[in-house]
């Protein structure tokens, strides 16, 4: 009953694997055209073009088309074959080439290669050689494997092509294995390694079946179904899982990227607003810009009003500004965008009436994204503001660890209280990190 489902379920899903091969395909296409010279460029494209070819040839209908078209029975099957075994050989291939590097030129690896290349076909020539010397008269469309398991010839032809395959899997699953445990993959190929390792060791699947059902008509039993409904659906599942592990690192780095840039150029949005508020302009809308592009066209927009407001910005607020984030809790990085921020908004407030001379911009132009994400928080702008404005910070150097430690050591053992903020002679000790505002307090990650 399961088998039985799990053939109907073959049927009606054969065109999947296929589908998603092209997809894969045709991603890798432009740049296998671009870079023809490249041996893991034409190792994929081989590989992708031999499993495209392979599952539009093993469905029912065209099986039966390539019989009657030549005119000879049951010769889809050698052709069939021969494309699984060259898959086979292009897997191994690509594994050589995608391990070793391109820059591995050493007499071993291009003894492997073609070690590859002349076992693999040679398998495909002794497949066609023993199929002429076989007698099968009967065409079989699904189940020719185990109809011609006893025939002399087409059993060996059965059996070279199914060693042919398990043997490559093997070395494949096993090279796969040893490399996705390697320190120094970035996540997206780790996962596009471990697809395909999963797929090939489902390939293994396939060929356990197909074997014990060959077998099993040695020995007078009949287990069919393993080789026509199981089988089938284990190779369409591991195709699936094959070409999703070429297409993961490609697709999801790509993705990952775009990602990275829109999220950049949505987070400087509020220090864009900003600056559009100063220079009464903005950037010009670009339908069909890249991303890319519409992040730098923000980035120099941003960097040069700032240039511009630069001339206006309070240094001395800035210091006050970052020393008293400091004081509430702050992280350095974080306390540094803030007290930006507020000088900016000091600026932009004041109308440009306070010029301060040639101030230092570098950080500032370099920091734009920080600087954006704080200005999001108002609430942290505020907090820092009315600190600078309470005196909680004083306008001369601040004092060294040492002499603020002695200075509250004294006043603990003469049991005197500190001073008021708005006394000019004595410093509001810092605040201490539970009393800062939370939005204030760095954020754990």
């Amino acid at each position: 009953m399961a088998t039985t489902f799990l053939g109907e379920l073959y049927t009606s899903f054969v065109w999947v694997p296929t589908v998603v091969l092209g997809a894969a395909l045709a991603l890798k296409l432009p740049a296998i055209i671009r870079m023809w010279r490249d041996p893991l460029l034409r190792a994929v494209g081989g590989l992708l073009l031999f499993a495209c070819a392979l599952f539009v040839s093993v469905t029912p209908s065209v099986i039966g088309w390539t019989n009657r078209v030549t005119g000879v029975p049951n010769v889809a099957a050698p052709w069939v074959y021969s494309l699984l075994t060259a898959f086979s050989g292009a897997g191994l291939l690509l594994i050589v080439a995608w391990r070793n590097g391109l820059s591995d030129r050493s007499n071993a690896t291009r003894r492997a290669r073609r070690w590859i290349i002349s076992v693999y076909s040679g398998v495909i020539v002794a497949l066609w050689m023993l199929f002429a010397l076989a007698d099968v008269p009967v065409e079989r469309v699904r189940d020719l494997d185990t109809y011609y398991a006893g025939t002399p010839f087409m059993r060996e032809e059965i059996l070279l092509y199914l060693l042919a395959h398990t043997v490559a899997a093997l070395i494949t699953v096993r090279l796969i294995w040893n490399w996705v445990r390697a320190d120094a993959l970035h996540g997206w190929l780790r996962w596009g390694l471990t697809f395909l390792g999963a797929g090939y060791a489902l390939s293994l699947v396939f060929d356990l079946a197909k074997l014990t059902a060959v077998t099993a008509r040695w020995t007078g039993h009949d287990l069919d179904a393993l080789s026509t409904d199981v089988a089938p659906c284990a190779a369409c599942l591991a195709a699936v899982l094959i070409a999703v592990g070429f297409i993961l690192p490609h697709t999801g780095q790509f993705l990952h990227g775009r990602l990275r840039v829109r999220l950049a150029h949505h987070q400087l949005r509020p220090l864009y607003v900003l600056m559009r508020s100063v220079d009464g302009d903005g950037v010009p809308f670009l339908l069909c810009a890249a991303p890319e592009l519409r992040l730098i066209r923000r980035e120099t927009y941003i960097r040069d009003v700032l240039l511009t407001l630069a001339r206006h910005l309070d240094e001395d607020l800035r210091t006050r500004a970052h020393r008293a984030a400091l004081r509430l809790g702050c992280t350095p990085a974080r306390a540094k965008a803030l007290a930006a921020a507020v000088a900016i908004l000091d600026a932009v407030d004041s109308g440009h009436d306070n010029p301060s001379g040639h101030p230092d911009t570098a950080d500032l132009l370099q920091e734009i994204g920080p600087v954006s994400r704080a200005l999001r928080h108002r609430d942290a702008i505020d907090a820092v503001r009315a600190a600078v404005r309470g005196g909680k910070t004083g306008g001369g150097a601040p004092e060294p660890a040492g002499a603020v430690q002695a200075n509250s050591a004294a006043r603990a053992n003469s049991g005197t209280e500190p001073a008021s903020s708005t006394d000019p002679g004595r410093r509001t000790p810092p605040v201490h990190p539970a009393e800062a505002p939370r939005f204030l307090l760095p954020r754990r990650r």
